[in-house]
């Protein structure tokens, strides 16, 4: 049974994020971008404490390293790509989720700032995320030792860098994390009607409107738009987290079968009536901590099999 603070939350989000969708592109983006990125001043997170913020703008790579004062795992590295509809938040924004990921797996983080539509449409986001990953790997990275994870259209991002890097037959990471990702861009998911009324943040029919921002002229079954579409064979293992309640649980639900089909070790974990991306409410969910606590395990786990891989090569 969701707790509490849940409940509480629900109501929090639904009066204050949930919106009918609207036709104009730049009213619409502007409204998302108001609502995500500008919360109220009682719910910002402050940085905690034992983690360093290090600003990155280099070789075209921006983004932020999380860095811990006192890390339990040197080696290992989170690679994090932020939600946003590919329209808004960045990684400031996402901070209270990769610091507390940080904290919780005794690991450093890379989280991307990736450009956003619709001043850079499909494919710049997958360029830029693409870049940075290769970016830690110059500096010196072992790629069996880092650990892709995202949100939201993030989750998206991060399956389409998955696919965009194995297809140009380099070194992929340890493993992926996707929360509640958006992997149809075609919106063709059947919770987008049947979670409607029960989703707090969204409704299903704003779906395929917020797609077009991002897409531009490109078809929505493009694989590296709507990773649902993609051949996933030879992916690392994945981690997926969704709500039964949110309008993109079959996003999720859809992209475990294929990937399975594909020959993907897939995890998916399907909670019962949180919000969309609910670990990013770590500092006031119960669920999003005990979710945080489940990642920063498997990340471990993953970053040590990685390890072991590595040396008996």
């Amino acid at each position: 049974m969701p707790s509490w603070q849940n409940r509480l939350l629900a109501l929090f989000i639904k009066a204050k994020v949930k919106r009918r969708p609207i036709n104009d592109e730049a009213k619409a983006v502007a409204r998302v971008r108001a609502r995500l990125e500008n919360p109220p001043k009682y719910m910002r997170q402050p940085i905690p404490a034992g983690i360093k913020v290090r600003q990155v703008d280099e070789n075209g790579v921006r983004g932020e390293w999380l860095e811990l004062e006192k890390s339990s795992n040197e080696s290992s590295t989170l690679f994090y790509l932020h939600g946003g509809g590919y329209v808004a938040c960045s990684p400031r924004t996402h901070r209270p989720l990769t610091s507390a990921l940080s904290l919780a797996a005794g690991v450093k983080t890379f989280s991307v700032d990736y450009r956003l539509a619709p001043e850079h449409r499909f494919p710049t986001a997958v360029e830029d995320a693409v870049k940075a990953y290769r970016w830690l790997i110059a500096g010196g990275l072992n790629p069996k030792q880092i650990v892709i994870a995202g949100d939201s259209a993030g989750g998206g991002l991060t399956l389409a860098t998955l696919v965009a890097l194995r297809d140009a037959e380099e070194p992929l990471p340890a493993a992926a994390i996707c929360l509640s990702p958006w992997t149809d861009l075609a919106a063709t998911g059947p919770s987008l009607v049947t979670n409607n009324r029960r989703d707090v943040m969204f409704y299903g029919d704003g779906i395929k409107r917020a797609a077009r921002v991002y897409l531009g002229e490109t078809s929505p079954d493009n694989p590296l738009a709507s990773p649902l579409y993609a051949d996933l064979t030879g992916l690392p293992p994945l981690l997926i987290y969704a709500s039964n309640s949110e309008v993109l649980l079959d996003d999720s639900v859809r992209l475990a079968e294929r990937a399975k089909q594909c020959g993907v070790k897939v995890d998916l974990q399907i909670w019962d009536g949180l919000p969309h991306v609910w670990p990013i409410f770590v500092h006031f969910l119960p669920e999003a901590r005990e979710s945080v606590k489940q990642m920063a395990a498997f990340i471990n786990q993953q970053a040590r099999v990685g390890c072991v891989a590595s040396t008996q090569r």
